[in-house]
C-alpha cells in the first residue's frame, strides 16, 4: 500500500474494504458505549470523513469541521462527545490497517 495507489483507487477498487473495516468499528464502539450517540456520530460526523493513507503514519481520518456542532438529536455533553468520536475514529484507523494489512 502507498499513499498516491490509495487516493486514487480508494472509491474504485478499496470500496468493499473501506466498507468493511467502517462497519468493524461501528460494531465494535457500538458494544461499548451509546448506541443512540454512536449511530450520531456515524451518520452525522464520520458519513461525511475522508480517509487518507501516509506511507509514513498509515491510515487516518479527516472529519468535517465543528463534528459537535453537526450531531443533532442526541442529547450529550461535549467531552463525553469528544472521547466517544476520538474511540470510534481510533478505531476505523486500527480496522483500515487490519482490512489492508497496512
Amino acid at each position: 500500500m502507498d499513499a498516491d495507489t490509495f487516493e486514487e483507487q480508494k472509491y474504485v477498487d478499496y470500496f468493499p474494504q473501506l466498507q468493511q473495516a467502517y462497519k468493524n468499528a461501528f460494531n465494535r464502539v457500538n458494544e461499548t458505549y451509546d448506541s443512540t450517540l454512536v449511530h450520531g456520530i456515524d451518520q452525522q460526523i464520520l458519513n461525511e470523513s475522508e480517509p487518507f493513507y501516509d506511507d509514513e503514519e498509515g491510515f487516518y481520518l479527516e472529519l468535517p469541521e465543528d463534528p459537535y456542532d453537526r450531531l443533532t438529536g442526541v442529547l450529550v455533553d461535549e467531552e463525553k462527545f469528544e472521547a466517544v468520536l476520538d474511540e470510534y475514529v481510533e478505531e476505523i484507523e486500527r480496522e483500515l490497517e487490519r482490512v489492508f494489512d497496512a
